[in-house]
């Protein structure tokens, strides 16, 4: 598409009155009146034979195959080199699908003899898909008359998928003392339930661990050793409702749980343990048998991708309950949700405490960091005091919600996004090592 700029408009606009009044002034002198606007097209065609031909414009655009969800990319136009004897300024704008920013416009050089790159910067904000349809490329002519604009197709569907990246340097911390001394078997020996073996009694140790038995019979006390169990089921169980779909440092509350949850199956994993996974809202999405094995995570991770967002209210009482009804021994339900106050909460409530009488339930959400600032705020007018009252109304539904699930033996775990995956594989290792499950 080729049309006149702005520039060339005003140059047309400011000689109409100069021309009105030389033909008032003068009529005998109207043929001149029209040499204006003759002059004006012969300067347009003039810049549009000097511009950068369409024809002769090479572009490729590279862009990921896939990315993972917090991370950040790129795509990448170059336009190659051409003969053409002057420099050119190139004003890029791409159509994606989710939309970007109408505003964004990257631009690049092209200078004789050399080729020249763009990047427009990519987001993944969301699990699914992020299409680049096509980009636009924009120039005008050197006199800067005339504006020339090509659409180059691109076509690419950008996968994006769960943070792994996050999961494989926060293993590293667990797996340290592998990667300092080689591959060994490590038993983690300490407050568990499976028996390991007898040694003996020593000052220091715990009393109730002595075998009286086995003392009275080597006329010497000694002591029974423990070891962490390595065989115990684990459920992710993912709230996916509308409440979920609501962003948290820049990513929605949905995904921050699924890559805490990641890190812990693959923790679990390695440790033995038996990992499945459960998604709902207004009915079941998704359920996975648990099963044993590093073999297992890749099929976690697919279908975590798979998890959409959904703006539809979350039937607790029907997830947890067909839960209940597929767990044939004790497991550890890691409830990954969030509420917004104790009326909402009512019958969630009801299904959680019906799900913790059979099993170990970590009810997990995250802590809002801008309700907490509201309410910590200090107040500047009227509006703001309204604000903070407001704010600690809904900070103290949520601790009445935490108390009362406490004191069912619901174990809760409320922290910002950043502490969300060390704080649940803590609370996981200390649920194992008191031998809870």
């Amino acid at each position: 598409m080729t049309q006149p700029t702005l520039r060339a408009f005003a140059i047309f606009a400011v000689g109409v009155p100069l021309a009105l009044f030389l033909v008032i002034y003068e009529p005998d002198l109207w043929l001149w009146s029209f040499d204006w606007g003759a002059f004006v097209l012969v300067a347009i065609g003039t810049d549009l034979m000097l511009a950068f031909p369409r024809r002769g414009l090479q572009v490729t655009v590279t862009a990921p195959d896939s990315m993972q969800v917090g991370e950040r990319g790129g795509v990448t136009v170059t336009i190659g080199e051409t003969p053409h004897p002057r420099p050119t300024r190139f004003e890029l704008v791409r159509e994606q699908r989710p939309d970007p920013d109408p505003d964004e416009r990257v631009a690049a050089t092209l200078a004789p003899g050399a080729a020249a790159q763009a990047r427009f910067p990519l987001f993944a904000q969301r699990r699914g898909h992020m299409h680049v349809d096509a980009v636009w490329l924009r120039w005008r002519g050197p006199l800067g008359l005339v504006e020339l604009t090509r659409r180059i197709e691109v076509g690419r569907a950008i996968d994006v998928v769960p943070n792994v990246r996050g999961v494989r340097s926060s293993v590293l911390q667990f797996l340290s003392r592998e990667a300092l001394f080689g591959n060994k078997v490590q038993e983690q020996k300490g407050e568990g339930t499976e028996f390991e073996a007898l040694r003996d009694y020593v000052t220091g140790m715990e009393s109730r661990f002595i075998d009286w038995k086995h003392s009275a019979r080597h006329r010497r006390l000694v002591s029974k050793e423990f070891r962490t169990e390595r065989n115990h089921q684990i459920i992710l169980a993912f709230d996916t409702g509308y409440l979920m779909v609501e962003p948290v440092d820049g990513l929605p509350r949905l995904d921050h749980a699924i890559n805490a949850g990641l890190l812990l199956s693959w923790i679990s994993l390695q440790g033995g343990d038996f990992v499945g996974l459960l998604a709902f809202d207004e009915m079941l999405r998704q359920y996975h048998q648990p099963r044993r094995g590093v073999s297992t995570f890749p099929r976690l991770q697919r279908a975590t991708a798979g998890i959409e967002y959904r703006h539809t209210e979350t039937n607790f009482t029907l997830g947890l309950a067909e839960l209940g009804s597929r767990l044939r021994r004790r497991a550890l339900v890691i409830l990954f949700t969030d509420f917004v106050d104790t009326v909402t909460a009512e019958l969630m409530v009801e299904a959680t405490t019906r799900l913790a009488r059979r099993h170990v339930v970590v009810f997990v959400t995250l802590r809002d960091a801008v309700l907490h600032g509201i309410a910590d705020a200090a107040p500047m007018s009227f509006g703001h005091v309204a604000q903070s009252v407001i704010a600690h109304d809904f900070l103290r539904d949520r601790m009445t919600v935490f108390e009362r699930l406490g004191r069912l033996g619901v174990h809760c775990l409320d922290v910002p996004s950043r502490s969300l995956p060390i704080g649940l594989v803590n609370r996981y290792i200390m649920i194992k090592q008191r031998g809870l499950l």
